[in-house]
């Protein structure tokens, strides 16, 4: 199970969440990353649930069994999956026109993020959420430069970037782009699901026709706040 960090470090499997934490999250025993923080802990737990929620979230399953699910499927589909390092929580699988590549989400109380580039020394985009980087390196949104919110790194929280910015994956001495184009579904989502995700593509929930939305459709909105 996933541990906390510090003088006072608890199992997952020994803690019960208080009513302000997310709940009906478990992650696998073979996982025994330690959080750094209360917040981070939290911030994982809400990734984990919206994550749930995604249809595209595989759970358990091994490299191999990604591998195979993905190795009939075209350049660009994709995965996420808990990842079998010990060292992380998540990992993104995707089909390549090299074959099925697995790139682990490093997560820190700062944010998500992929593997830095060693041959680039900027620093990587981190998201407050898993679906906030996939969604990003889909080119997802609006626009296709936007500024970075939910995002941090780099020299300012402000700075634009470009929807989609590629990244390298290093793998055999090559180096292939990354390449999102579509989730491979874990389950069926459900029809107030979809038009859920098809709101937040319009960005619906980020404008201010919210406001005159009923409360409860208005929650309903903002606890899944992904495009994907």
């Amino acid at each position: 199970m996933v541990a906390y960090g510090g003088p006072n470090a608890l199992a997952m499997s020994s803690v019960t969440l208080p009513d302000d934490q997310v709940q009906g999250a478990n992650f696998t025993p073979h996982h025994y990353k330690p959080f750094s923080s209360h917040q981070h802990y939290q911030q994982v737990m809400r990734a984990l649930h919206k994550l749930q929620e995604s249809g595209f979230y595989w759970g358990a399953i091994s490299g191999r069994e990604a591998s195979s699910l993905l190795r009939s499927q075209p350049p660009g589909t994709f995965l996420i999956r808990d990842s079998s390092d010990h060292h992380h929580f998540f990992t993104l699988s995707v089909q390549t026109v090299r074959g099925t590549k697995n790139l682990r989400i490093h997560s820190e109380v700062t944010g998500f993020f992929l593997q830095p580039d060693p041959q680039n020394t900027t620093e990587p985009l981190q998201f407050n959420c898993v679906l906030k980087l996939i969604a990003y390196y889909m080119g997802k949104g609006p626009d296709s430069v936007r500024t970075r919110e939910g995002a941090s790194g780099g020299n300012s929280a402000e700075v634009k970037v470009k929807a989609g910015s590629v990244y390298l994956i290093h793998t055999g001495g090559e180096r292939i782009p990354l390449e999102l184009q579509r989730p491979l579904s874990s389950s069926l989502s459900s029809l107030q699901h979809m038009c859920r995700r098809t709101l937040n593509s319009g960005g619906l929930v980020e404008s201010e026709q919210t406001e005159q939305l009923p409360l409860t459709l208005r929650d309903f909105l903002e606890e899944y706040d992904a495009p994907i």
